[in-house]
């Protein structure tokens, strides 16, 4: 059993950034496919990105390319999301979910678990 729990959302103008947190519980967390995903009112999750058990292969969203970029740290058993050059249509609640299948993850977004969100609200 993984728990996961995100932190760092908030308030940034345009043009900003944030690192959003994702820390999770239970040893085995290292084994585990983390992905971000986000859903903005009225629309549908969708991906954002996905970094494999080691850190070693990470994937983006297109419309996050070049801005965005996932790490993790498995001695903290945490995965980050540095999100720079944010603009009002990053605005969004941003999840972190894990699962052990990484093509499923970041191909379908499909996940074992998944946190309970945090809110990034970028004003223009």
């Amino acid at each position: 059993q993984v728990q996961l729990a995100e932190s760092g959302g908030g308030l940034v103008q345009t043009g900003g950034s944030l690192r959003l947190s994702c820390a999770a519980s239970g040893r085995t967390f290292s084994r585990y496919a983390v992905g971000w995903f986000r859903q903005a009112p009225g629309k549908e999750r969708e991906f954002v990105a996905a970094i494999n058990y080691s850190g070693g292969t990470t994937y983006y969203a297109d419309s996050v390319k070049g801005r965005f970029t996932c790490s993790r740290d498995n001695a903290k058993n945490t995965v980050y999301l540095q999100m720079n050059s944010l603009k009002p249509e990053d605005t969004a609640v941003y999840y972190c979910a894990a699962t052990g299948d990484f093509p499923a993850l970041w191909k379908r977004g499909i996940a074992d678990y998944w946190g309970q969100g945090t809110q990034v609200t970028v004003s223009s």
